[in-house]
């Protein structure tokens, strides 16, 4: 039979499965438009409140420098579980282990009381003397706890991201860099990170929306986030669902974003390493199928 004569298929499975999806959806946008305890009205009020875009002002702010930072701290500590030094490989996969084996409400929290341990902090160079000494509550407010526990978690996760996408890329390669006259340093830019970037984007990406979600975490030690500023509210005016509500509204949006932007970025990246076929192909062979 000649392809261009050929019928499409059809699967009564996958149209019964895509008729109850619609239909659940449809009773759940029902559900939530007809039940008044949703306070869609309250919705409205508070979506935009001043003190509720400070907070998501404030979860992003502390997703974008704990991010930065345990990316910047987990390429060290790559680079050390990849290193030949015994020492350095060995701290290196303590600091993994420890970080990412404690809870981040753990790490919060111990952060936020390190007072407890060590009730001042003094700094002193030689020759000089005393240059900075203070209590510690004094400067371990609830955003440098949040900011030390979060960025050491996000770290230990981060490095064997990276660890994982270094190793994804043959040891040939990097020696055929050198073959080419390549420096070892010159090889790894050129050849051996933007093929390793396939491997460590979609993780990096899942994990900085989970760091996003993450830093709801941080309104157990008092932080003025997205959730502890709707809580504020609701704590006034007792309409808890309506301001929950409002915060998932603006989580699920920056998360979508966050998601469209990882997807480009992928896609980028992932130039000539497609498993799958490219829009133009698809398109192709579905108009060959009809």
């Amino acid at each position: 039979m000649d392809i261009a004569e050929a019928k499409r298929r059809i699967y009564p499975w996958r149209i019964a499965t895509s008729v109850l999806v619609v239909v659940a959806a449809l009773l759940l946008v029902r559900f939530a438009a007809t039940n008044s305890k949703f306070g869609w009205p309250t919705v409205a009020e508070y979506l935009f409140d001043p003190a509720v875009l400070r907070g998501l002002w404030m979860t992003l702010a502390l997703t974008a420098i704990c991010m930065t930072a345990g990316c910047l701290l987990g390429v060290v500590v790559a680079a050390g579980q990849l290193s030949e030094v015994t020492v350095a490989r060995a701290v290196s996969k303590l600091f993994v282990t420890v970080f990412r084996g404690v809870p981040p409400l753990v790490q919060l929290i111990f952060w936020f009381n390190l007072a407890y341990l060590v009730p001042s902090v003094e700094l002193s160079i030689p020759g000089i003397g005393v240059v900075f000494s203070g209590a510690t509550n004094t400067f371990m407010t609830p955003f440098v706890a949040a900011i030390i526990g979060l960025s050491l978690h996000e770290a230990a996760y981060m490095a064997e991201i990276i660890r994982a996408g270094i190793l994804s890329v043959d040891q040939g390669q990097t020696d055929a860099g050198k073959a080419m006259g390549f420096t070892s340093g010159r090889a790894f830019r050129r050849i051996v990170l933007p093929q390793a970037m396939r491997v460590i984007i979609p993780p990096t990406g899942s994990q900085l929306i989970g760091l996003l979600k993450g830093t709801s975490l941080v309104s157990v030690i008092g932080m003025t986030d997205l959730l502890l500023s709707v809580q504020l509210i609701y704590n006034r005016n007792y309409e808890v669902v309506p301001l929950l509500v409002v915060s998932v509204f603006w989580y699920l949006a920056v998360v979508t974003l966050l998601s469209a932007v990882q997807r480009r970025i992928e896609i980028r990246f992932g130039q000539g390493h497609a498993n799958t076929p490219s829009r133009s192909v698809r398109r192709l062979m579905k108009g060959q199928a009809r």
